[in-house]
């Protein structure tokens, strides 16, 4: 009788999250025997079900979604620097019974705009809007792909601020409000993108061909991208991310990267 691993995603609320059938269509493609629920767990129950759960021989790893990725980063276990830097987790893994935290989401975010967006980040002007736990996700691996400018924009202004002192050391970085630059790539990196009209902070320059990337998703059009639509044919919302984050959470816990394209026609094919 075949292993079958244990795996999971962790979140309040979980129930439309797409984690277990991109992972199931994974672990389909590559042969590999596992269980991969969704779990709905209360702040206060979070790090009881963590021990819990890798208790179990066959629990393999667990991905964190939101409100638990910066209470993950607490975890007693071995963090990546970047996940340190960032104070979040989105993957946990177990070996040789110690914890290992990480993060995908930036990683998952640059594969897809390079590997199935054709978007080369090198020397390009990117605005940020929105400046909090989404936005940091990515800031970290957008910083050091050699961009030549990045901006941050939001109505708090303390808080793109605090971005921006932040990231100062690391690459070319400022607040919106006090930049004239024309941008290549703009992220929506706010949950105001998730109901209603979407709103611009302030009005901003792009270039030609710019890239309107909304890291929100939904089998639907979300507001960003119904709103960016009217200005470019290069909109996309979060969904490649999602893909491409669990290929490499996958890739953690397994030592194997799954193939992408075939899970990404599937959700499309989903779409409304």
């Amino acid at each position: 009788m075949s292993k079958k691993y244990k795996l999971g995603v962790v979140g309040n609320p979980i129930e439309h999250s797409l984690s277990p059938f991109i992972h199931s269509r994974f672990a389909r493609n590559q042969n590999i025997s596992m269980e991969y629920l969704p779990y709905k767990i209360d702040d206060m129950d979070f790090d009881k079900f963590i021990k819990e759960f890798f208790k179990d021989d066959m629990a393999t790893g667990l991905n964190v979604t939101l409100p638990h990725k910066k209470r993950a980063a607490g975890l007693d276990g071995n963090i990546s620097n970047e996940s340190k830097f960032i104070n979040a987790v989105n993957t946990i893994s177990k070996n040789n019974n110690k914890i290992l935290l990480n993060t995908t989401d930036g990683v998952g975010f640059i594969s897809d705009l390079k590997d199935d967006k054709n978007f080369n980040l090198q020397g390009t002007n990117i605005l940020f809007i929105g400046a909090g736990a989404a936005a940091e996700s990515i800031l970290y691996k957008v910083a050091r792909e050699n961009t030549s400018h990045i901006s941050v924009m939001n109505r708090t202004q303390e808080n793109a601020d605090r971005l921006v002192r932040k990231y100062t050391n690391i690459t070319s970085i400022d607040n919106a409000k006090s930049s004239s630059c024309i941008y290549d790539l703009i992220i929506n990196c706010s949950s105001a993108g998730l109901t209603g009209n979407f709103e611009l902070v302030q009005e901003f320059s792009f270039s030609e061909n710019a890239f309107f990337y909304d890291l929100n998703y939904s089998l639907g059009e979300t507001p960003f991208c119904k709103w960016a639509s009217e200005k470019s044919s290069n909109v996309y919302d979060g969904i490649g991310m999602l893909i491409h984050q669990a290929a490499h959470s996958f890739n953690i816990w397994f030592q194997v990267f799954p193939e992408t394209k075939s899970v990404l026609e599937d959700l499309e094919s989903m779409r409304e």
